[in-house]
């Protein structure tokens, strides 16, 4: 008979490493604490790496270039949060800038705008993912690329949008059919949508 280890390494193993786990994954294992018991033991032998509190991952190992472990990024760990929710996020602030290479500056703190629970998740070293909630309406765009664009330019700011970042703007606009940016310009403030139509003339 398989062990609650046995088990939860089984499934790992069948998923293969890069992928974020939640305590509640291997809730149907056994019984909560003996799970969690599992759980720790694993983490303990470094086959789950604790990213946070109830956030593992079953690492990927590189072993072509000899990277070694390679660990997922704070966004990956975020979307991972939002489809186990099943809910939007996206991210705002000095990431969104980060995101599009509107700014080079690593932000501290990841955040996200959400129609799911607002929360903060720590990761140590004063750093963490933060969760605000917003109204979905907020995240109704067709676009993730326009939406991601038009929080990055709220956190510059009207008439602060320098020469170089509206040209960059405009290259990742490219990226998108102007149908669905025409579709999503209803959800924009006036100036920012006065800024993206001016980048089709």
């Amino acid at each position: 008979m398989q062990s609650i280890d046995d088990k939860i390494l089984a499934r790992l193993k069948k998923c293969g490493g890069g992928k974020v786990y939640f305590a509640s994954d291997f809730a149907l294992y056994g019984e909560v604490k003996a799970v969690q018991k599992a759980i720790e033991r694993l983490a303990k032998s470094q086959t789950l790496l604790r990213l946070a509190r109830g956030i593992y991952y079953y690492p990927k190992i590189d072993k072509k270039l000899g990277l070694g472990v390679l660990h997922p990024s704070w966004e990956d760990v975020a979307y991972a949060i939002a489809k186990r929710d099943k809910a939007r996020i996206v991210p705002t602030g000095i990431h969104a800038l980060n995101r599009l290479g509107l700014s080079t500056q690593v932000p501290m703190n990841f955040v996200f705008l959400t129609d799911g629970t607002p929360r903060r998740i720590n990761t140590g070293k004063g750093k963490g993912i933060l969760f605000r909630h917003t109204a979905p309406k907020n995240l109704a765009f067709h676009s993730e690329i326009v939406m991601l664009i038009v929080f990055a330019l709220k956190e510059i700011g009207k008439d602060k949008v320098t020469q170089e970042q509206s040209e960059r703007i405009k290259e990742i606009l490219q990226q998108v059919p102007k149908e669905l940016v025409l579709q999503d310009v209803k959800l924009m403030p006036a100036w920012i949508k006065s800024l993206i139509m001016k980048m089709y003339e």
